[in-house]
């Protein structure tokens, strides 16, 4: 039995209303660190505040270690969360603000002393203990909300979207003291988040949510290199992947993708996977490092088409490189071709065959 589960879940908030949180299915593993990652309104913040208690269900259940919680309040669920505004009490020091949830819970005071004394060092935050939240930064508020969700020794950590206001690079040295705590305290944690680059960094596995739906649920190499759906290709990956509408034609016993402007041989390994989409359109989506490119008329393998580039971004380490094939934008990025000027013309090739197709329906991969 699974430590976490959710069965057919469902939230609407009004009888007649559109599911915000449509039948999901999905069992967490002791000590997993999954992380929710979607758009704005697709359910994800949704779903935590169902666990939580702060949201009714509408049809479903929910188990923690085979029984249900929805009768339960949320102080009896064995969960805590931390929010995105922090919500650390202005009037309470930082000892205070940690020994709230236990003095709820009429613990006796040196047992608090004991915990809120191990939740700040596991939280870094010792040297705070008598200062007010006023006197501290967004981080260090971050850190006390992190503590008081640690002393409680809840079952299931939920976060919605904590790191959400801090700068850049507080953003990446908290994710990973979140990592840590979550390593070190053996938990069990759920987190919210729009960002990719968090989920990536953080995650287990990661659920990718989309209006409702759990669109792919894997790790974050699978939900990057294997994605399942088209949304999960366009919404993973930073430039995001580029698709094209192609139809699938034979020829000379070859299949190709064929678009405005360009013939791609299709890849040996997904011949027969197309082959009852001959004569059909789906969509070719390839992602920006597999595109490769030559500057000497060479087409070789993976051959697409002939491009002129446009705009060139340098980031650094790789360059981004901005073209357009059959009408449409299409960014590269390279490591080979860093000192390369716009207008250049080149030859444009997918790498290793690395090129996707999505069902125009059903938006799945076809694999």
């Amino acid at each position: 039995m699974s430590y976490l589960v959710l069965k057919d879940l469902e939230k609407r908030y009004s009888k007649a209303g559109a599911l915000i949180v449509n039948k999901m299915n999905l069992s967490i593993e002791k000590g997993e660190f999954i992380v929710f990652l979607g758009p704005s309104g697709c359910g994800k913040t949704t779903t935590i505040r169902m666990i939580s208690g702060l949201e009714e269900v509408s049809g479903g259940d929910i188990l923690i270690e085979g029984e249900s919680i929805l009768n339960k309040k949320p102080r009896d669920r064995g969960v805590s969360m931390i929010f995105q505004s922090y919500a650390v009490w202005p009037h309470m020091t930082v000892f205070e603000n940690i020994a709230y949830p236990l003095k709820l819970q009429k613990v006796p005071k040196d047992e608090i002393k004991k915990r809120v004394y191990a939740a700040a060092e596991a939280a870094d935050i010792t040297a705070l203990l008598d200062r007010y939240p006023a006197q501290m930064s967004g981080g260090q508020r971050q850190r006390v909300a992190v503590a008081r969700a640690i002393v409680v020794k809840p079952k299931i950590f939920l976060m919605d979207e904590p790191l959400s206001n801090l700068d850049a690079k507080l953003r990446v040295s908290m994710r990973t003291e979140l990592k840590n705590i979550h390593n070190n305290e053996k938990s069990t944690s759920i987190f919210v988040t729009h960002d990719q680059s968090e989920a990536m960094s953080l995650a287990d596995r990661i659920v990718v949510m989309n209006k409702g739906i759990i669109e792919q649920i894997g790790t974050p190499m699978e939900v990057y290199h294997d994605s399942a759906t088209k949304f999960v290709a366009s919404f993973i990956g930073t430039p995001p992947t580029n698709f094209f509408d192609v139809k699938i034609e034979l020829g000379d016993g070859q299949l190709n993708a064929v678009g405005d402007g360009f013939r791609y041989k299709v890849q040996e390994e997904l011949r027969e996977a197309l082959r009852p989409y001959i004569n059909k359109n789906v969509d070719m989506g390839v992602r920006p490092e597999f595109i490769g490119l030559s500057v000497d008329g060479n087409k070789g393998p993976g051959f697409l088409c002939e491009a002129t580039i446009d705009f060139v971004e340098p980031q650094g380490t790789h360059s981004i490189l901005i073209t357009r094939v059959a009408g449409e934008e299409v960014k590269i990025m390279t490591t080979n071709h860093m000192e390369i000027k716009p207008n250049t013309v080149v030859n444009l090739h997918v790498k290793d065959g690395k090129a996707m197709f999505f069902d125009k329906e059903t938006t799945k991969r076809i694999k």
